[in-house]
């Protein structure tokens, strides 16, 4: 059987932006869904696994995303290209991988923006429970498959401290068409409850020469969030400190039932330069100080 990958081209909207001029972070997740998406409905018309797209009763929810960050993209005009395959097809699951990139018309060498893995699995809508692929689904999905996934690091233990609480109000816009809050919201969610934690740990700290980027993002996706008035618990906490980085961890949460969690490493980023810097001593001090209380 022939092996292939789908290549979607990506619009960059203006909105897509962050205060570094740069495509933010939690947009990358957008470019996956839509390519994605792009990928079932292109290749796979006839068959079920056309509804895999989405359909009013059924379709693929994601249970996990990895993405690795690897150059950033600037403000353009052109798409982004991005490549979509499949590495593994279980029972009740697919993990599709991608690439984000430019290719020079002149033949250059590819630069690669990201690359990103996602697992995910059938789901019946209206009895809120995953299904088995079928047999079509498994075939229509087969053509894409090229490698196995590359393992995951490890996650610390859960850790919630007060500073590291961050109280989450889910938007009306960010529940999709299933009634459940869209998969890319959750990127979004951690980004706003992991800011001010570093506010607060590095408070009374001048380091406007430095900012943060985001290196690698893992999120992990237990059970649906759904819109109400009351606020869900984010509690972050820092797990490790390196030179020029630091890792953050979170866990969205209902009570004592935990909703998803995430795992960021930040990279310490001189937007002069355009280079990883290294921060000001005393600001490692207090992350570090911080980390220590997690333990």
């Amino acid at each position: 059987m022939t092996r292939v990958r789908h290549v979607y081209e990506c619009p960059v909207r203006w909105a897509d932006l962050d205060m570094l001029n740069h495509v933010n972070n939690v947009t990358y997740v957008d470019y996956l869904q839509e390519a994605r998406v792009d990928m079932l409905r292109t290749h796979a018309p006839d068959t079920r696994a056309h509804d895999l797209a989405g359909s009013p009763t059924e379709g693929l929810v994601v249970v996990s995303h990895d993405i690795t960050y690897l150059a950033p993209i600037a403000p353009r005009t052109a798409p982004i290209a991005i490549e979509v395959w499949v590495t593994e097809v279980r029972a009740a699951t697919v993990t599709m991988a991608y690439e984000i990139f430019d290719e020079p018309s002149d033949g250059g060498e590819r630069v690669v923006h990201a690359r990103a893995q996602t697992v995910l699995t059938p789901f019946v809508f209206a009895e809120e429970r995953p299904r088995r692929l079928t047999a079509a689904e498994k075939d229509a999905l087969s053509v894409f498959l090229e490698e196995s996934p590359s393992p995951r690091p490890e996650r610390s233990e859960p850790r919630h401290l007060e500073a590291g609480h961050y109280p989450l109000h889910v938007r009306f816009s960010d529940v999709d068409v299933y009634g459940h809050v869209n998969n890319v919201k959750y990127f979004e969610y951690f980004q706003e409850a992991r800011i001010p934690v570093v506010e607060r740990i590095s408070a009374g700290e001048d380091h406007s020469g430095v900012g943060v980027v985001v290196a690698r993002k893992e999120v992990d996706y237990l059970r649906p969030i759904h819109f109400r008035a009351e606020p869900y618990d984010v509690w972050s906490w820092v797990s490790r400190v390196g030179s020029r980085s630091v890792t953050v961890e979170s866990e969205i949460r209902d009570g004592d039932t935990l909703l998803s969690r995430a795992k960021v490493v930040m990279v310490f980023f001189d937007p002069l330069t355009q280079r990883s810097a290294t921060p000001p001593e005393s600001l490692m001090t207090k992350l570090r100080e911080f980390a220590a209380l997690s333990a």
